[in-house]
């Protein structure tokens, strides 16, 4: 839309929009390529995730088969996607789970941000980028991502498991550190002060914590209050909530992912038991466009030049995720196949390594960045289910 309304302003001819039948072709394309893709995987025994990501390479711009006409559908059902994972995951776990978890695991958070973030800011540098080029780097290859982890700890039944509550508190803790930075470094990237950076990280903590407040405090109110009898007019009350507190959430630069979740542990009794039936053929639909679109964003004529650096970091990457993994479930004292489940669960990164990567190209600091970050993300988001499922044998101790 805001490329539009530039063009006509300097008096260019605007497109023809696409037609609804246009759309609507495209939109169905699209989710018969989800349905084949999801059967071979059936079939051959894997998650969907890595078969639905390469669809999307093949569906993108360079791709087999581009589609443009439904973009910009495709781009608000990937958001749904992304909500709905979060949203059940929380309802999985009470405001007391995850305070237990974050007590445990903050010293995991602390051996997160070095094993992962350092060795982006060392990549950076030694590939002759800026340092703040690097800095991005480093957030790219700090944070997992919080959808793909979500729908793959649900796909392989591990929701139950002991290490998974580690594993969500170092998502929230990552995604809440990621808070504070990314509103700074966007403000600075475009020339503003380090103070307006501050503020913007200051107006996005407090969200976080109050929403914090609500699940450890009120979570038995809100759960009354959202009830009904009627499963449409809770389902209508539960996605509306989910939706607006997912949205003030990105509007202040934090996580709509984390606002999903935070929501889902609010959520207890009789109402998350009844959202945990009504929802996951919705999250299971918008989940796999999530994937899809995240691969269309991906240009495959870029990947090339920067696939052996970006393999090499994924190698690393993986390598520090695994650690992270270990230690964090070790110190809750999970068992040692827990330990191994955990550190590959870590593995995939996503949607917010994509987002700041965004940040940089929309800046201009490097020219690679963007076609690097692509193919970093790629590697890892295929390889992490892989590496799951070959953990997946051992059962959960």
């Amino acid at each position: 839309m805001r490329s539009e309304v530039l063009i006509a302003s300097v008096g260019m001819p605007l497109a023809a929009p696409p037609s609804v039948g246009d759309v609507l072709i495209e939109l169905g394309l699209v989710l018969l390529v989800l349905a084949l893709l999801g059967r071979l995987a059936q079939r051959i025994g894997i998650s969907s995730i890595p078969l639905y990501l390469l669809g999307g390479l093949a569906l993108g711009k360079g791709g087999i088969i581009p589609l443009r006409a439904g973009d910009d559908f495709i781009a608000v059902g990937a958001e749904i996607g992304v909500v709905l994972l979060l949203l059940l995951l929380g309802l999985e776990y009470s405001p007391e789970d995850l305070r237990d978890g974050l007590r445990s695991t903050w010293r995991a958070g602390v051996v997160d941000v070095a094993a992962n973030a350092l060795p982006g800011f060392a990549a950076g540098l030694i590939l002759g980028w800026t340092p703040t080029a690097s800095l991005l780097l480093a957030g790219i290859t700090y944070i997992s991502s919080s959808g793909i982890i979500a729908r793959l700890l649900s796909d392989m039944d591990r929701i139950g498991n002991r290490e998974t509550p580690v594993i969500l508190s170092l998502l929230v803790m990552e995604d809440v550190i990621t808070a504070f930075v990314l509103p700074v470094i966007a403000v600075l990237l475009v020339g503003a002060t380090l103070a307006q950076g501050a503020l913007a990280a200051g107006v996005a903590i407090g969200v976080v914590l109050l929403a914090f407040y609500v699940a450890f405090r009120l979570s038995a109110r809100v759960s009354r209050a959202i009830h009904s009898r009627s499963r449409e007019l809770l389902l209508l009350t539960v996605l509306g909530i989910t939706f607006l507190v997912a949205g003030l959430a990105d509007a202040v630069q934090v996580s709509a992912a984390v606002g999903a979740f935070l929501l889902g542990v609010t959520l207890s009794g009789q109402v998350a038991d009844e959202v945990r039936s009504l929802l996951p053929p919705f999250r299971d639909v918008f989940g796999g466009l999530f994937f899809v679109f995240f691969g269309m964003q991906v240009d495959p004529r870029t990947l090339p030049p920067v696939l052996l650096p970006a393999i090499a970091l994924a190698c690393v990457g993986v390598a520090s995720k695994v650690a992270t993994g270990y230690i964090a479930a070790a110190i809750a004292g999970i068992g040692r196949a827990g330990r191994w489940r955990a550190g590959y669960a870590l593995v995939p990164r996503g949607e917010f390594s994509i987002v700041i990567a965004g940040l940089g190209v929309a800046a201009g600091v490097e020219p690679r960045l963007g076609p690097f970050a692509a193919a970093y993300v790629l590697a890892l988001a295929v390889a992490g289910p892989i590496l799951m499922r070959a953990t997946d044998r051992r059962r959960a101790p």
